[in-house]
């Protein structure tokens, strides 16, 4: 009897630790692919930003990592889609600032809160703006711009990623700072805007360098200027807007990873210090450069402060501008 017992609690014991393996064996993330949200077309610098990072964090995590391009609204319909998606770290958002800090200002009704419905995971890169031209403008630099486009007013033309993107902002801004016409022209995310540009459809794009420097370096678009305070190491030739007496015309657009509200803290941690590694790598660092952006790594707290501070400064900039997406 007591053998029976015994040969009874010790199958019990081996059934209870078996059941428990497997639960922690499920739980265990990730176990199943994981798929990054891009809220515009293939062909940007977002796009270029998720594609950057999803095969080396494929390898790191053992799981496919899968971008998915879910454009239109401006960045809203991408955005609302992984708001809503189930927080447990297998759907994320590759934002992009001019929508993630921008949108809430522009629309009354974006359908997703920057702060409420996201998780900040880690911040992933950051770019300035080049003033990208057709390659038959008859200008070569922001001076020249500004004289053509005074001489013939009402006549250029300029593309954005969609209304209230930061391409529209920058438009904007410039028109007001230099007092030229020029008529906005708003794509479904940078990559149809380049081809455009490229077909010469449109006349200038304000955009992010990943967008850009591989048609300029061919000569197949003209480089204006960079809205920073120094010159690209990819397209060293295109002068900064302060060297082009605009030096107040400075944009800076930044690129991070965020999760649905309620993902569970060590999942973000997990993914953040895959991501930071990654960053870290040479080659990385290097593809990311080639294109006009740098990798700049921020932590979840530190990118849940940056993403307040930038989304009250753009809201003054937006509000300044009076520019409405709606």
């Amino acid at each position: 009897m007591q053998r029976r017992q015994w040969i009874i609690s010790a199958t019990g014991a081996a059934m209870v630790l078996a059941l428990s393996q497997t639960a922690q064996a499920q739980g265990k993330f990730p176990d199943r692919p994981i798929t990054i949200v891009v809220p515009s077309a293939p062909g940007g610098s977002t796009d270029f930003t998720a594609r950057l990072i999803a095969e080396p964090l494929s390898r790191a995590l053992g799981q496919a990592v899968v971008v998915d391009n879910k454009a239109g609204a401006s960045g809203n319909i991408g955005n609302q889609f992984v708001a809503k998606a189930k927080p447990d770290g297998y759907t994320l958002l590759l934002a992009y600032s001019g929508y993630q800090v921008g949108n809430p200002h522009l629309f009354k009704k974006a359908g997703w809160d920057p702060i409420k419905d996201f998780t900040p995971v880690a911040m992933l890169t950051r770019a300035p703006q080049v003033v990208a031209a057709r390659a038959n403008l008859p200008a070569n630099n922001l001076r020249e711009l500004v004289a053509y486009a005074k001489a013939n007013p009402d006549k250029l033309n300029y593309a954005s990623s969609g209304n209230g993107s930061i391409q529209h902002i920058a438009g904007e801004l410039f028109k007001q700072m230099t007092g030229v016409a020029l008529t906005h022209v708003p794509y479904k995310g940078a990559g149809p805007a380049v081809q455009d540009l490229l077909g010469g459809q449109v006349d200038l794009f304000f955009t992010t360098p990943a967008s850009v420097v591989s048609h300029i370096k061919a000569d197949k678009l003209k480089g204006l200027a960079v809205t920073s305070g120094a010159r690209l190491v990819s397209i060293p030739q295109v002068p900064t807007t302060r060297e082009s007496d605009l030096k107040d015309f400075t944009l800076d657009s930044w690129f991070a990873l965020y999760a649905p509200v309620g993902t569970p803290n060590d999942v973000v941690q997990h993914l953040n210090t895959e991501i930071a590694k990654i960053l870290a790598l040479p080659d990385v660092k290097k593809k990311a450069e080639d294109a006009g952006t740098l990798v700049d790594h921020m932590g979840p707290v530190q990118l849940g402060e940056y993403t307040r501070k930038e989304l009250a400064y753009w809201g003054r900039v937006i509000q300044g501008a009076k520019i409405t997406a709606d």
